[in-house]
């Protein structure tokens, strides 16, 4: 019983990592981390700072509207659905 957890939980991570990945490289061919980076300020803010301000606020299609905008953030080459993807995996960080 105790090897089924085990492997149970080890499957959930690797599912976890992989779509980390997954995102992490949707963001690269996005060209999201030629200004940002997960964990420190570049040009723009970093992305967990990103996430912590926005924290407890149900406001992903805002900042999704804001991104895609272009009002005050560069114009984005990732179609609407990525920029929601990326949005969603940003405010996990």
């Amino acid at each position: 019983m105790r090897a089924v957890i085990v492997t149970g939980i080890m499957l959930a991570s690797l599912t976890f990592a992989g779509a980390a990945s997954a995102s992490q490289e949707l963001a690269t061919s996005s060209g999201c981390l030629k200004c940002h980076a997960v964990g420190e300020k570049k040009v723009g803010p970093a992305l967990k700072d990103v996430a912590a301000a926005h924290k407890g606020k149900n406001d992903e299609a805002a900042l999704a509207a804001k991104i895609s905008g272009a009002k005050d953030h560069p114009k984005v080459k990732a179609s609407e659905d990525d920029v929601k993807k990326l949005v969603h995996w940003i405010l996990t960080l």
